[in-house]
């Protein structure tokens, strides 16, 4: 089913970020339609990316291939709304880093020299996709220079959208926790982007 989901990066829709529109193509979803699917990917996958980003950093669409495959597998079972469906995502996303990062510390990984792969041109003109994603990585880069638990929260809350409760439930702390991480690291961040402004 993935594999007829082109991501082309960008924001969804409008129409499709909305929690009734969401829920609605949740459930058609889980009876099997492909096009309700390709809405609820399009629509979770962007912030998914970036929450993976700080966690695993160039890792982030690997593992997200990961935890889509676990979504698609246990979607059925999924019981919740919108909101639900994107805390619940986001924690399968959470656990796959995790594994992820666990299997690099017991096997690292050797880089390949960019000499061993040939050069293919890409199918469209990506100069403005390329200053978006460089506006996105350097973003989400500096996040990831915030404590683990602060940009967690901080990708949670602010990229993602999930209210305190549902990132604490991804994060397994308390909603007041999650709230004051949040706040820390986005004060921290203030602070340090207004020392380069």
């Amino acid at each position: 089913m993935l594999e007829s989901v082109p991501y082309r990066g960008g924001r969804p829709s409008a129409e499709v970020l909305t929690g009734d529109g969401l829920s609605a193509a949740l459930g058609r979803a889980q009876r099997g339609d492909e096009d309700a699917f390709r809405v609820l990917y399009r629509a979770i996958q962007p912030g998914l990316c970036r929450y993976l980003r700080v966690l695993v950093g160039q890792d982030a669409e690997d593992v997200a291939s990961e935890a889509w495959l676990q979504i698609t597998r246990d979607l059925a079972s999924f019981r919740g709304d919108a909101d639900g469906f994107r805390a619940w995502t986001a924690t399968i996303a959470r656990h796959r880093a995790l594994d992820h990062l666990r299997r690099q510390r017991r096997r690292p990984v050797a880089e390949a020299p960019a000499e061993w792969f040939p050069e293919r041109p890409a199918p469209d003109d990506t100069a403005g996709a390329a200053i978006e994603a460089a506006a996105t990585e350097a973003a989400l880069a500096l996040i990831a220079t915030l404590p683990r638990d602060q940009a967690e929260a901080v990708v949670l809350r602010a990229v993602l959208g999930l209210d305190a409760k549902a990132a604490a439930a991804v994060l397994g702390k308390r909603p007041g926790a999650v709230r004051t991480a949040a706040y820390r690291g986005l004060r921290t961040l203030a602070d340090r982007l207004g020392g380069q402004v």
